[in-house]
């Protein structure tokens, strides 16, 4: 077993922008979104990915409940055994652009085999520096046991959560 200790990092911030057709990642890169589609509760994006591993990503934030939950588009060779990804964090919205704040927890779900919970290190460590508050760190968790608990309850199924949440997500 490794000792190594992740890399702290502040939370991630993402920004969406309608009119422009912009998704801006964490780290300043601007892409364009092919489509982004507002429904009262959340905001679907889908668009190309300049990424070795995949070429297409797809993703409904859900301010309400706290997650992003995406579909990764892998290109051969490099598919994982996941279904979705979902993040943990604080999601926003002021006028025709959309904010996402991170908050380091992520869930891995294969759909009716199991949920993941990912980057519990990372929270305790960004916690531990004083990176981020107890009441950020706090929230993060409840989130990630109540999504767990909401997909576990639905067979591993986090679209059939989300839908008996009057949530119906569509994709590509």
């Amino acid at each position: 077993m490794s000792d190594a200790r992740p890399h702290i990092h502040p939370p991630k911030i993402e920004t969406f922008d309608l009119d422009a057709r912009t998704n801006v990642d964490p780290k300043g890169h601007v892409r364009l979104v092919e489509r982004y589609l507002e429904k009262p509760w959340g905001l679907y994006m889908g668009r190309r990915a300049d990424h070795p591993e995949f070429d297409y990503l797809e993703s409904w934030i859900l301010p309400e409940l706290g997650i992003r939950i995406s579909i990764f588009h892998f290109t051969p060779g490099n598919e994982r055994d996941q279904d979705y990804y979902v993040d943990i964090g604080e999601f926003t919205r002021r006028e025709n652009r959309w904010r996402s704040e991170d908050h380091y927890l992520d869930l891995i779900v294969r759909v009716g085999r199991g949920t993941e919970l990912v980057d519990v290190d990372e929270l305790l460590i960004a916690h531990a520096s004083g990176v981020i508050g107890t009441g950020t760190a706090d929230r993060a968790i409840h989130t990630a046991m109540r999504t767990m608990e909401g997909i576990a309850a639905h067979s591993q199924d986090p679209t059939a959560w989300l839908a008996s949440l009057g949530m119906h997500l569509t994709w590509r």
